[in-house]
């Protein structure tokens, strides 16, 4: 899989998500946003949703391995 530019926003929407999870306060609404975003973003920059998700979530949770 290639490396994927991540817009500023959608990397801390996902990390806000991220943190929010391991906490316990994830909420339905946070997870569709993220999930919104992840899709319009994969549209425009026309790549497969499952791509950018799991690249995403590589980004924010294992930032070392994704350099």
């Amino acid at each position: 899989m290639a490396t994927i530019d991540f817009p500023a926003d959608l990397l801390e929407l996902e990390r806000s998500a991220w943190e929010a999870q391991q906490a316990g306060t994830l909420t339905t609404k946070q997870a569709a946003a993220v999930h919104e975003a992840i899709g319009t973003f994969a549209k425009q920059a026309q790549l497969p949703r499952l791509d950018v998700e799991m690249g995403l979530k590589k980004a924010v949770r294992h930032p070392a391995d994704s350099a």
